[in-house]
């Protein structure tokens, strides 16, 4: 069964190479990688040009953002079933030999794996919070994204039920597409660490994106008001929406932007804590 990985780029060259070749060298063949370079200013499309293998394609657009270009990838790609991979990681050469049997065996549509941390060079350990659950996770995906893209495998099936990434968010653009997925689907996780996250560099988008709970309340935002929910699911989702607005307002009102504190209450429907009675 072919797998489909999607790359989404911009000035990467040197580590958006190294990604690929992670793809490329997988021990499990039956494979293409599309790497989607969204508007890169360097040489990065040179150096992803330079790559020769029937299995790897090139697709440019203008910068519109990493949805657009997953999405775009998605689009493009012939297998039945897709994994994602930002430009900064990469694979273990047997990533995809264990968890595509892992998920065809389980019956699943989605599964990730377990991550090794790299910061600066350094083997780090992730904190407790960041331990990857599995099953039906909706109550822990609320509080944190859970999913990693890089280490994620997920069928057609789930992509039609689930997708697209939206556009509208400039960030945690992830963790709104897992809440819906964890309406739906069970995410199984592969008991092992398969995928290498580098993290620590200030081209990161959740390095560049100051205030990254503002689009984490978007998404919760949305889910409530176009999600079909249980009540439990309901009740759940306004707690983690309640959480995370008294936590932003806090930050605008220390400061001194009690505007945007007012703005987050009247989008939530609520005055919340901004400052007036």
């Amino acid at each position: 069964m072919l797998v489909s990985v999607v790359i989404p780029v911009y000035n990467r060259p040197t580590l958006a190479a190294r990604a690929v070749a992670s793809v490329l060298g997988q021990t499990r063949g039956e494979l293409e990688c599309i790497a989607v370079d969204d508007g890169s200013t360097d040489e990065t499309h040179a150096a992803l040009a330079s790559i020769v293998d029937s299995r790897f394609t090139v697709l440019r657009q203008p910068g519109q953002g990493v949805s657009s270009a997953r999405n775009a990838g998605i689009a493009a790609a012939s297998g039945e079933l897709i994994a994602l991979l930002d430009s900064d990681d990469y694979f273990t050469p047997d990533k995809l030999a264990v968890q595509v049997p892992f998920l065809l065996e389980n019956g699943l549509d989605i599964c990730q794996t377990k991550e090794i941390w790299m910061r600066g060079g350094r083997r780090v350990n992730p904190g407790l919070r960041h331990a990857k659950p599995s099953g039906r996770i909706f109550e822990h995906a609320l509080e944190l994204c859970c999913v990693s893209p890089s280490c994620v495998l997920f069928t057609r099936r789930f992509w039609r039920a689930c997708g697209p990434f939206d556009t509208a968010l400039p960030a945690c653009e992830d963790y709104d597409l897992w809440l819906r997925a964890a309406l739906t689907f069970e995410i199984g996780l592969v008991p092992r660490a398969l995928t290498v996250k580098e993290g620590g560099r200030a081209d990161q988008l959740s390095r560049k994106i100051i205030g990254l709970d503002l689009y984490r309340i978007q998404a919760l935002v949305k889910l409530l008001r176009t999600a079909t929910l249980g009540e439990r699911e309901r009740q759940l989702a306004e707690g983690a929406l309640a959480r995370k607005v008294r936590i932003y307002q806090r930050g605008c009102l220390l400061n001194g932007n009690p505007e945007e504190a007012q703005r987050i209450a009247n989008m939530v429907g609520g005055r919340g804590e901004s400052g007036e009675d």
